[in-house]
C-alpha cells in the first residue's frame, strides 16, 4: 500500500554512476543502470538519506511522496540475497582460480634484477600470489600479514603500460570493478583485512573516470570501520595511461 512519506529522489542529470550511493545505502535499495544510480524499489528506502552524504554532485535530495511503505523484512531478504550470491571464500579442495597461492621469486638478487636490459625487466611479473580479486581473496590470507597493498581497479593494469614494474612490484594486488561489483561486500571485506592483518601500507590505484573514485570511498569507509590508522596512498591513472595525481587518502 502507497503512503505520503520521506524517500529519496534521484535527478539523473546531475548523477554521474560514480556508485557512492549504494556503498553508503545499508538496506541495498540503490543500484547502477544504465549508468544512473536508481531506487531497486520503494519498499526498501528508508528515507533516512544516508545515501546523500557522499554523493559528489549533489543528485540525491529528499522528497515526501506517495510510495510503498518501508519494509524492513523485504530489505533484509534483499541483503541475505545479495550475500548469498557472493563467492565463497576459497577451500583446499575448491576451484582452482580461488586457492591460495604464493610465488617464490625468480631467485634473482636485487643487483642483478637492476642490472637486467630494460626490455627484459619489463616482460617479468611482479605478481607474488594468487587470488587477486578482491572477492576471492580471505583475510586469512598469509599473503596479506604485513603486506604493502595494492587496490586497483580492474581497468588500471591496463591502461598504465608500467603497472608491473611501478605500482605492483613489492606489493600485495587486490582488484576489481568499484561500478560493476557490490561496494557494500568490498567495504566489509576490507573492513575485515584491515581490523584482522596488520598490514603496513595500501595504495589504491584507479582510473580518472567518476565511476572509478567510490574504491577512493569504499576504502576509506572500511578504514574508519577498523579503526585503523594505515598509510594509504591514491594514484589517479588517466584513459591515455598516464599518472595525472598522487595523493594521500
Amino acid at each position: 500500500m502507497k503512503i505520503l512519506r520521506k524517500i529519496i529522489e534521484i535527478d539523473e542529470g546531475l548523477c554521474n554512476g560514480c556508485g557512492q550511493c549504494i556503498v553508503d545505502c545499508a538496506e541495498s535499495a540503490l543500484e547502477i543502470v544504465n549508468g544512473k544510480a536508481t531506487i531497486v524499489a520503494d519498499k526498501y528506502c528508508d528515507g533516512l538519506g544516508a545515501c546523500i552524504k557522499g554523493c559528489p554532485t549533489g543528485a540525491l535530495t529528499i522528497v515526501e511522496r506517495e510510495a510503498e511503505d518501508f519494509d524492513e523484512e523485504a530489505v533484509e531478504e534483499l541483503v541475505r540475497h545479495k550475500k548469498a550470491q557472493e563467492p565463497p571464500q576459497s577451500t583446499p579442495c575448491g576451484c582452482p582460480s580461488a586457492q591460495i597461492q604464493n610465488f617464490k621469486s625468480s631467485g634473482q638478487t636485487p643487483c642483478q634484477q637492476a642490472n637486467q636490459p630494460t626490455g627484459q625487466n619489463s616482460s617479468v611479473s611482479a605478481l607474488s600470489h594468487w587470488p587477486v580479486q578482491i572477492r576471492l581473496v580471505p583475510p586469512t590470507a598469509p599473503f596479506l600479514h604485513n603486506a604493502d597493498l595494492l587496490i586497483a581497479a580492474d581497468c588500471t593494469p591496463i591502461a598504465y603500460a608500467g603497472f608491473h614494474q611501478d605500482l605492483l612490484q613489492g606489493r600485495v594486488v587486490l582488484m576489481g570493478c568499484p561500478k560493476f561489483d557490490d561496494g557494500e561486500s568490498y567495504v566489509q571485506k576490507f573492513t575485515e583485512i584491515f581490523s584482522q592483518v596488520p598490514v603496513k601500507s595500501a595504495t589504491v590505484a584507479i582510473m580518472e573516470v567518476p565511476c572509478c573514485q567510490t574504491m577512493k570511498h569504499i576504502v576509506q569507509k572500511a578504514l574508519i570501520n577498523s579503526g585503523k590508522a594505515i598509510d594509504i596512498d591514491v594514484i589517479t591513472i588517466s584513459t591515455q595511461g598516464a599518472i595525472l595525481n598522487r595523493e594521500p587518502l
